[in-house]
């Protein structure tokens, strides 16, 4: 969880998004967005979606959709492509962008992170040069956390005077009591492996002594007592291991290794009989264990020089049998690994939506090899392919879905053409058919026509129907009078008809502007939907010579990115295989190590019994001639010297912890 906060402040403090202090608290200050697709990559990362915000930014900044985000933009990459553990790519980016114009702190605070990580990832030289980039003093916590990373980068590569240099000259503050252990047990630990032991014993003793309730310290003493007593072991001071080997807990990690250690002591101040003791207890543990594997050996060793050849007989045969069975078990490990897929059975119950820095192996198959494979699955190395294999299969399911979505496409485009079918005919009719044109020439015609009325006032023309009607029947009246004679009655009629066209027209004129205005209006928006016809009808003739174009260039762009797709899935299958094949492969040394080991420990237990057995066989003669054959034979003459001590547990090969000994 540290380690995951530390990367949220690298992929967001530099792109504004929160602050040191913010992410450790876990409130997060409001961001300034100005361009709304790098908005949109801001949600996706603050869900959590790393790959899909990394994706997004990646698409936005191609087509230039986040101009006013691109400094920021580039530094939040680096932090996706670092949670994604992509450290190459994410070192490459810090390194050019982390220059004099980011604030100090921030910058500081992104080399440490990068160290941590690049030492992680075993590249000990990158991540010598990003700690050494640190320029002031980082908190008093992280100030610790940086020497002692820088220490045991240097020990890593062997640079043991620098890392004993380094590691004297730091005194610890307030706050950096626990690194303060944890420093003194790489001191002790550079101290030994340069031969030093009397004086890395006070520094690993003071670590041996620690009082604590917390798990990590209660390992680091342990440790500390492991590696001081073998390093006396090695030394040939077997008086002064039993003492820091008899301070490691009974129940612990490193109960059994510390049993096998203060067995060796014993053995080597000539007291078998108490080194017996240690030795059969290991001998009722799991045969997993190395130690107990090697107790199997040194408890007949011990009975030899007890001169109880017979109880050593009996314990070598012991041995024999158990390494057989063990080793048989082994045999069908390695056979069943190499006929089925092994990473597969670890993350096949895995949470698919997990990638990336952050994934671990929670729960290890319920299968028989297992058990034989715990050293290997705790290992570094083994853990880091092991999320390389992880990333991939999460890589080939993306592969997978979006292969789908260029399924959809192609559906997409084949409907569209499918579409452009049916409607080519209608499209070459409408364009055949000149309707704009013909309209238009109607629309001129009713604009001459309105400007004849205006023009002549002719009331009567823009009148309703009704009126345009009475004023007609008014005319043919009219017209039907005058071929009538004068008389009194026909002039009466005149008269009513003119009485009635005059109160007509009366209406009509009084009416006209308005109807006139109306009809101008009316004739404005014919003019516009005309235009917006006409636009129509362009779009309509470059969407019947472009359509099949633009179509075609789509379904080429769908192709090659289905072609595309399809390469990288062939090399993601062939990357998951070869991955697959090098864990595998150091499964199957991992076990034929041990196989490896039984065989050993199994030839030098025939070996012994065998010359057990010769020198009770070569005794019987000369007792049966003395005329005491019953007697039992003298066992202080048995056959050849046992070969010593196996020596397969050197715990000061293996002395030290990642910085600040925390997951």
């Amino acid at each position: 969880m540290r380690l995951s906060r530390a990367l949220l402040v690298m992929a967001g403090l530099f792109a504004g998004v929160a602050s040191a202090a913010e992410v450790e608290t876990g409130k997060l200050a409001p961001t300034v967005v100005r361009d709304l697709h790098y908005g949109d990559a801001l949600f996706y990362f603050y869900q959590g979606e790393d790959f899909e915000a990394l994706t997004r930014l990646n698409a936005y900044r191609q087509w230039a959709r986040t101009p006013n985000h691109d400094a920021e933009g580039e530094l939040l990459l680096g932090g996706l492509y670092l949670s994604l553990g992509m450290h190459n790519e994410a070192g490459q980016r810090f390194e050019r962008l982390l220059t004099q114009n980011i604030p100090a702190d921030v910058r500081n605070r992104a080399w440490f992170y990068l160290g941590k990580i690049w030492y992680a990832r075993g590249y000990l030289e990158r991540a010598e040069r990003a700690i050494r980039s640190i320029e002031g003093v980082l908190t008093p916590e992280l100030e610790a956390e940086r020497l002692h990373l820088l220490a045991n980068t240097l020990m890593r590569q062997e640079r043991f005077d620098e890392a004993i240099a380094l590691l004297n000259s730091w005194r610890a503050r307030d706050g950096q009591r626990d690194w303060l252990a944890y420093a003194e047990f790489n001191l002790g630990v550079a101290l030994i492996r340069k031969g030093l032991v009397s004086e890395a014993d006070p520094i690993l003793t003071r670590v041996g002594l620690l009082e604590s309730g917390r798990r990590e310290l209660r390992a680091l003493r342990d440790r500390a007592n492991l590696a001081l007593g073998y390093a006396y072991i090695q030394a040939e001071q077997a008086s002064k291991a039993r003492v820091p080997l008899e301070r490691v807990r009974l129940n612990g990690p490193y109960t059994t290794k510390a049993l096998l250690g203060v067995g060796w002591a014993d053995a080597a101040d000539g007291e078998f009989e108490r080194a017996l003791t240690p030795w059969l207890e290991l001998r009722d543990r799991n045969l997993l264990d190395a130690a107990v594997q090697e107790s199997y050996l040194a408890i007949p060793y011990a009975f030899r020089k007890l001169n109880a050849n017979a109880q050593a007989a009996e314990s070598y045969e012991i041995a024999l049998r158990s390494f057989a069975e063990e080793s048989g078990r082994l045999d069908a490990s390695i056979a069943k690994i190499r006929d089925e897929q092994l990473l597969d059975q670890f993350v096949a119950k895995d949470d698919q939506q997990q990638y990336g820095w952050f994934w671990s192996l929670r729960q290890v198959p319920d299968a028989p090899e297992s058990r034989y494979l715990y050293a290997l699955l705790a290992s570094h190395d083994f853990q880091e392919g092991l999320k390389n294999y992880r990333d991939l299969g999460y890589l080939s399911s993306t592969l997978l879905r979006w292969d789908d979505s260029i399924e959809a496409y192609d559906d997409m485009i084949d409907t569209r053409e499918r579409a452009f079918a049916q409607r080519l005919p209608r499209a070459d009719a409408l364009l055949a058919s000149g309707a704009v044109d013909s309209l238009r020439a109607r629309r001129d015609q009713v604009a001459s026509e309105l400007t004849r009325i205006e023009q002549s006032k002719d009331v009567a023309a823009l009148g309703t129907t009704d009126q345009r009607d009475q004023w007609a029947r008014i005319q043919r009246v009219e017209a039907a009078l005058a071929t009538l004679p004068n008389d009194a009655d026909n002039d009466e009629l005149r008269a009513k008809a003119r009485l009635v066209k005059g109160a007509l027209f009366w209406q009509l004129d009084e009416a006209f502007k308005a109807r006139a205005w109306n009809q101008r209006r009316t004739l404005r928006d014919l003019d516009q939907a005309l235009r917006e016809a006409d636009n129509r009808w362009i779009r309509v003739e470059k969407a019947r010579t472009s359509a099949p174009t633009n179509t075609g260039e789509f379904a080429a762009r769908v192709q090659a990115l289905k072609e595309r797709l399809d390469g990288l899935t062939v090399r993601l299958v062939d990357m998951q295989a070869q991955q697959n094949d090098l864990l595998e492969r150091l499964a199957i040394e991992q076990l034929e190590q041990q196989k490896g080991r039984l065989a050993t420990y199994s030839v030098q237990a025939r070996f012994e019994l065998a010359a057990i057995y010769d020198g009770i066989a070569s005794q019987a003669p000369a007792r049966s001639e003395g005329g005491a054959a019953s007697e039992a034979p003298d066992e202080s003459s048995g056959g050849s010297e046992s070969q010593g001590p196996v020596g397969s547990s050197d715990e000061t090969a293996q002395p030290q912890t990642l910085p600040g000994g925390r997951s």
